[in-house]
C-alpha cells in the first residue's frame, strides 16, 4: 500500500504540474494576444526578446538592494483622454509598462500631445509573507507629471520626468483583496518649460519623438517603520577611506547602523555608528577603480534599534575613485583621475532607441552600448540631456566606463554670446528640484565624475550660482557649469564645442581644456535608419572606408591637441538617433561603421605618420619632420615617388629637402601591420 500511494502521489504531482503548466502557457498565450510591438518601426536584436512576461525584470536599484520587492513591470490598462476629463470609466487597450505610450514596444504606439492625457491602470496582490509597516510603491522615471490613486483614493503627485518618484501606500490598502492603481500623466514636451532633453512634437534633425507616461520600473517595496532612506558613500583614495553618512525614515535618535565591508566576500573591515554621525572606515591596502580595472567594494549597511534588533538591512556597493584638478609635468592644468592625468575620450550618448525610445529593450541591451563604447577604445561617454536608469550606471561602475551626466535642458535658449535667460519662478523651482534629486540618487556611482547643468546655451539660468550649488551639494566631483558656447569663467571645466573639429582654446591656470563634443560624421547605411530619406549629419560621408579615413584624421589632430592641454574629448556620437546618422553604430546596433578593434586601434593612436610643417614651400632648404603617433612602430619613409616598404630608410632626424620633393611615410608596427602612407610635396621656389 505505500509503494501504491507513493506512486499514485507521483502521479498525481505529476499531472498537477502538467495543468499548472497549461494554465502558465495559456496565461502567456493570452497575454501575447493583448500585446504586440507596432508593426514598421526599425527594431533591434532584442526586439523579439521582450515578453509582457519577461519585460524588465532585474533588480532596478543595484546601489541600494533589498531581498523583498515586486515587480509591477507587464501589462497595463492605458487610456489617452483630454486633460481635463476625470478618470475614464473604461480604458482604451492594453500597454507593455515600462516602454512610452509613443514606442513600438508599448504595443500603443501613439502621441499624446499637451492637451491630453495618459491614463494607466493595473491590480496587485500583496504577498501573505509581507508584514511591513510600510509598503512603498516606486515609480523610477515618469514623464512628467505623475498622479496617483490606490483603490479609489487620491494619494500623491510627482513632476519630473527624470527622477524617482515613491508613494506610502499602505493608508489605502484594503485587507486581504485585490488592490487598485491609477495613474494619470500629463506631459506638455515642448509646449513646457520642464526639462525635456532632445523630446519634441515634431522630430527632426537633432530633435526625437516625444516620450509620455512610465519609461522606468514600476515596483513595490515592504519597509519597516524605520529603514535606511538615503546612504551617502564619499571614498577617499589619499587616505585609503570612505565616508558614510545615512538618513533615515522616522529615526528615534536612538538607532545604530553597521557597515561590513567586503573584497570578494572576504571581509575587508566593519564598524559601527550611531545614524546621528557619520562614519569614517578606514579601507586597507585600498583597491582604486579606474576604467582599466573598474574594482567593486561590496558593503552591507545593517540598521538596528536601541535593542540591538535588526530593523533594516541591505548591501550596496562602492568604487575608491578620485577626480579633481591638477597640474601636469609641462604645469598645465588637467582632469586628475586617482591623481593621475588620464586622457578621456569617449561618446556623446543620447540613450535613444528604435524600438523603446528613452527605455532599452532589456538590461542586456542597455548594457550593450557601454560594452561596445569600450571594445572601440573609448573610457568615456557623456550622457547627453538624459538620465538613465540606475542600472546604466551600475554597468558603468561594473565595466569601467568614466561618466560625465548632463542634466535634461528646457526652457529657453540663449545666443552663443548672450546673457542668463531668466525663469519663471516655477520654472527655476523645478530645475533646482530635479537636478538635486538626480545628483542625491546617483551619488554613490564611481563611474559618474562630472556634473553638466548646461549644454549649448539651452535654460542657461543663473549659470555661475547654480554651478556653486552643485558644488556646495557634491564637492567630490568636478562642474562643467556650461558646455559649448556661453562660458561663464566658472566651475572646474572651460568646454567648447566644435563641429566637425577638433579644436581647443588656449589652457586656462584654474580649468581644465575640454572639447565637449566634435566630429559628427554621418553615413546613413541602408536598411538600418530610422526614416528612409532626409537623414542628417554635421558632415556627410560616403561609405564606411571614408568614414575610418576621416576620423583618423580628426583622431591625429586630436592627440595633438592632448599633447598642448586638451583633457578630454567627446565625439558625436555612440549610435544613430532617428533621422541623425552621426552614430559610430546604427540606430539599430546591428552595424558597427567602423570595426571595432579598427577603432580601438585608432584611438589607441595607431594611425599614419605626421608631417610637421607650417607650409610646404621654402627657398633655400627645408628640415622635414615626421611624428609617431602611435605607442609603438617605425617610420619608414621615400623621396623618390614610391610607396615606403619595410626597406626604406628608416626616420631617424629630420628629413633635409633641398629641392622641390614629393615625400612619404608610412609607420610599420611590430605585431606586423602598418599604416596608411603620407604624402606630401614640398616646393622650392626659385
Amino acid at each position: 500500500m505505500q509503494f501504491q500511494r507513493f506512486f499514485l502521489n507521483r502521479k498525481t504531482t505529476r499531472i498537477s504540474v502538467l495543468i499548472l503548466l497549461a494554465i502558465l502557457s495559456l496565461i502567456s498565450k493570452q497575454a501575447e494576444a493583448q500585446w504586440k510591438p507596432v508593426e514598421g518601426i526599425l527594431t533591434t536584436d532584442w526586439t523579439s526578446k521582450v515578453t509582457p512576461e519577461n519585460v524588465w525584470q532585474e533588480y532596478p536599484r543595484p546601489q541600494l538592494v533589498r531581498e523583498k520587492w515586486m515587480n509591477l513591470n507587464g501589462l497595463w490598462e492605458y487610456a489617452i483622454r483630454p486633460k481635463d476629463e476625470e478618470k475614464p470609466a473604461q480604458f482604451d487597450g492594453k500597454i507593455l509598462v515600462p516602454f512610452a505610450v509613443e514606442s513600438a514596444l508599448s504595443g500603443v504606439g501613439k502621441q499624446v500631445g499637451d492637451q491630453n492625457k495618459l491614463w494607466y491602470r493595473r491590480t496587485f496582490e500583496v504577498p501573505e509573507n509581507w508584514n511591513s509597516e510600510r509598503l512603498i510603491l516606486r515609480f523610477d522615471a515618469v514623464d512628467w507629471e505623475l498622479k496617483l490613486w490606490v483603490n479609489g483614493k487620491y494619494v500623491d503627485s510627482h513632476t519630473g520626468g527624470y527622477d524617482n518618484s515613491a508613494f506610502n501606500i499602505t493608508p489605502f490598502l484594503k485587507k486581504d483583496e485585490l488592490q487598485e492603481i491609477v495613474v494619470s500623466v500629463y506631459d506638455p514636451v515642448d509646449a513646457g518649460t520642464q526639462p525635456r532633453g532632445k523630446q519634441v512634437k515634431n522630430p527632426n534633425s537633432i530633435w526625437y519623438t516625444s516620450v509620455t507616461g512610465i519609461w522606468q520600473t514600476v515596483w513595490l517595496e515592504p519597509l519597516a517603520k524605520q529603514n535606511i532612506e538615503i546612504l551617502r558613500i564619499t571614498p577617499n583614495i589619499d587616505v585609503d577611506s570612505i565616508h558614510i553618512k545615512v538618513t533615515c525614515v522616522n529615526d528615534n535618535k536612538e538607532m545604530n547602523y553597521e557597515a561590513l565591508v567586503f573584497d570578494n566576500q572576504k571581509l575587508v573591515c566593519k564598524a559601527t555608528s550611531s545614524t546621528l554621525k557619520a562614519l569614517k572606515l578606514s579601507i586597507p591596502d585600498a583597491k582604486q577603480w579606474t576604467p582599466d580595472s573598474p574594482f567593486l567594494y561590496d558593503m552591507i549597511m545593517i540598521l538596528r534599534d536601541k535593542n540591538g534588533k535588526t530593523v533594516d538591512s541591505l548591501k550596496t556597493y562602492f568604487g575608491m575613485r578620485k577626480i579633481s584638478l591638477g597640474k601636469d609635468e609641462k604645469g598645465i592644468t588637467r582632469m586628475m583621475l586617482n591623481n593621475k592625468f588620464v586622457f578621456q575620450h569617449g561618446f556623446l550618448d543620447q540613450g535613444w532607441w528604435p524600438d523603446g525610445l528613452y527605455t532599452a529593450p532589456t538590461d542586456e541591451a542597455l548594457r550593450y552600448d557601454i560594452e561596445m563604447t569600450k571594445k572601440m577604445g573609448f573610457n568615456l561617454a557623456r550622457k547627453h540631456v538624459k538620465v538613465e536608469p540606475q542600472r546604466w550606471y551600475y554597468w558603468c561602475d561594473k565595466l569601467g566606463l568614466l561618466v560625465w551626466q548632463d542634466m535634461p535642458s528646457g526652457d529657453a535658449y540663449i545666443n552663443p554670446d548672450g546673457k542668463d535667460t531668466t525663469r519663471t519662478q516655477e520654472s527655476g523651482i523645478q530645475f533646482m528640484k530635479e537636478l538635486q534629486e538626480i545628483m542625491r540618487e546617483k551619488f554613490n556611482h564611481p563611474s559618474i565624475i562630472v556634473w553638466v547643468p548646461f549644454n549649448e546655451g539651452w535654460g542657461q539660468w543663473k549659470s555661475v550660482t547654480v554651478g556653486e550649488v552643485i558644488k556646495i551639494n557634491d564637492p567630490s566631483r568636478l562642474v562643467d557649469v556650461a558646455s559649448g558656447w556661453a562660458d561663464r569663467k566658472s566651475g572646474d571645466i572651460y568646454d567648447i564645442h566644435a563641429y566637425p573639429g577638433p579644436k581647443m582654446p588656449e589652457p586656462e591656470p584654474f580649468r581644465a581644456i575640454v572639447l565637449g563634443e566634435y566630429g559628427g560624421l554621418g553615413l546613413p547605411l541602408e536598411g538600418h535608419t530610422w526614416q528612409k530619406a532626409n537623414n542628417w549629419g554635421y558632415k556627410n560621408i560616403s561609405n564606411p572606408d571614408a568614414l575610418a579615413d576621416a576620423y583618423s584624421e580628426l583622431t591625429s589632430k586630436l592627440l595633438d591637441l592632448k599633447e598642448k592641454g586638451l583633457s578630454a574629448a567627446v565625439y558625436t556620437q555612440t549610435t544613430d538617433v532617428e533621422g541623425e546618422v552621426n552614430g559610430m553604430m546604427t540606430y539599430d546596433r546591428r552595424v558597427s561603421k567602423i570595426a571595432p578593434e579598427t577603432l580601438a586601434r585608432i584611438n589607441a593612436g595607431y594611425l599614419p605618420p605626421v608631417f610637421i610643417a607650417d607650409t610646404n614651400t621654402f627657398t633655400k632648404e627645408f628640415m622635414l619632420s615626421i611624428k609617431n603617433q602611435s605607442p609603438a612602430g617605425e617610420i619608414r619613409y621615400t623621396i623618390n615617388g614610391k610607396d615606403p616598404e619595410k626597406k626604406s630608410k628608416l626616420y631617424k632626424t629630420p628629413v633635409k629637402l633641398k629641392k622641390t620633393t614629393e615625400v612619404k611615410a608610412r609607420i610599420y608596427w611590430p605585431d606586423g601591420t602598418f599604416s596608411k602612407v603620407t604624402t606630401a610635396t614640398f616646393h622650392k621656389l626659385p
